[in-house]
Protein backbone atom coordinates (compact mmCIF):
# COMPACT_ATOMS: atom_id res chain seq x y z
CA UNK A 1 0.00 0.00 0.00
CA UNK A 2 1.08 3.24 -0.60
CA UNK A 3 1.51 6.24 1.37
CA UNK A 4 -0.99 10.21 0.71
CA UNK A 5 -0.30 13.24 1.71
CA UNK A 6 -3.53 15.33 0.69
CA UNK A 7 -4.04 18.96 1.02
CA UNK A 8 -7.45 20.82 1.99
CA UNK A 9 -7.63 24.69 1.86
CA UNK A 10 -10.33 27.32 2.55
CA UNK A 11 -10.29 26.14 6.60
CA UNK A 12 -9.65 29.61 8.27
CA UNK A 13 -9.62 29.28 11.45
CA UNK A 14 -10.65 25.50 12.14
CA UNK A 15 -10.60 24.87 16.31
CA UNK A 16 -8.91 21.75 17.43
CA UNK A 17 -11.86 20.09 18.46
CA UNK A 18 -13.51 20.72 14.16
CA UNK A 19 -10.54 18.92 13.08
CA UNK A 20 -10.37 16.06 15.24
CA UNK A 21 -14.49 15.52 14.18
CA UNK A 22 -13.19 15.69 10.68
CA UNK A 23 -10.34 12.90 11.31
CA UNK A 24 -12.74 10.88 13.07
CA UNK A 25 -15.54 10.97 9.71
CA UNK A 26 -12.16 9.82 7.63
CA UNK A 27 -12.05 7.05 10.49
CA UNK A 28 -15.61 6.11 10.50
CA UNK A 29 -15.86 5.32 6.86
CA UNK A 30 -12.24 4.57 5.96
CA UNK A 31 -12.67 0.76 5.27
CA UNK A 32 -14.77 0.42 2.48
CA UNK A 33 -12.02 1.66 0.27
CA UNK A 34 -9.35 0.02 2.65
CA UNK A 35 -7.84 3.16 3.10
CA UNK A 36 -6.40 4.06 6.18
CA UNK A 37 -6.01 8.15 8.02
CA UNK A 38 -2.79 8.29 10.24
CA UNK A 39 -2.13 11.97 11.46
CA UNK A 40 -4.54 15.28 10.50
CA UNK A 41 -2.78 18.47 10.88
CA UNK A 42 -4.26 21.89 10.52
CA UNK A 43 -2.75 25.71 10.34
CA UNK A 44 -5.64 27.95 11.02
CA UNK A 45 -4.27 30.88 10.32
CA UNK A 46 -4.00 30.09 6.73
CA UNK A 47 -6.71 27.53 6.58
CA UNK A 48 -5.07 24.41 5.38
CA UNK A 49 -5.16 21.37 6.45
CA UNK A 50 -2.59 18.23 5.85
CA UNK A 51 -4.03 14.52 5.97
CA UNK A 52 -1.13 11.23 5.97
CA UNK A 53 -3.06 7.91 4.93
CA UNK A 54 -1.91 4.78 3.73
CA UNK A 55 -4.00 2.99 1.08
CA UNK A 56 -4.48 1.30 -2.54
CA UNK A 57 -4.69 5.17 -4.43
CA UNK A 58 -5.17 9.08 -4.03
CA UNK A 59 -8.55 7.99 -6.06
CA UNK A 60 -9.55 5.49 -2.96
CA UNK A 61 -8.67 8.25 -0.74
CA UNK A 62 -10.77 11.25 -2.13
CA UNK A 63 -13.94 9.22 -1.94
CA UNK A 64 -13.57 8.88 1.84
CA UNK A 65 -12.65 12.07 2.14
CA UNK A 66 -15.98 13.12 0.02
CA UNK A 67 -18.15 10.66 2.11
CA UNK A 68 -16.70 12.47 5.14
CA UNK A 69 -18.16 16.12 3.62
CA UNK A 70 -14.55 17.25 3.12
CA UNK A 71 -13.18 16.44 -0.46
CA UNK A 72 -9.22 17.33 -0.86
CA UNK A 73 -7.74 19.61 -3.02
CA UNK A 74 -5.10 17.77 -3.05
CA UNK A 75 -3.32 14.27 -2.87
CA UNK A 76 0.48 13.50 -3.24
CA UNK A 77 1.70 9.98 -3.62
CA UNK A 78 4.49 9.72 -0.97
CA UNK A 79 6.92 6.82 -2.41
CA UNK A 80 10.02 7.86 -0.07
CA UNK A 81 10.32 8.27 3.88
CA UNK A 82 13.11 8.16 6.20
Amino acid sequence: MAHFMDVHRGMHGITSDQLHQAHQADLAVEKGENVHFEQAWADPASGTIYCLSEGPSAEAVQRVHERAGHKADEIHEVPLSA
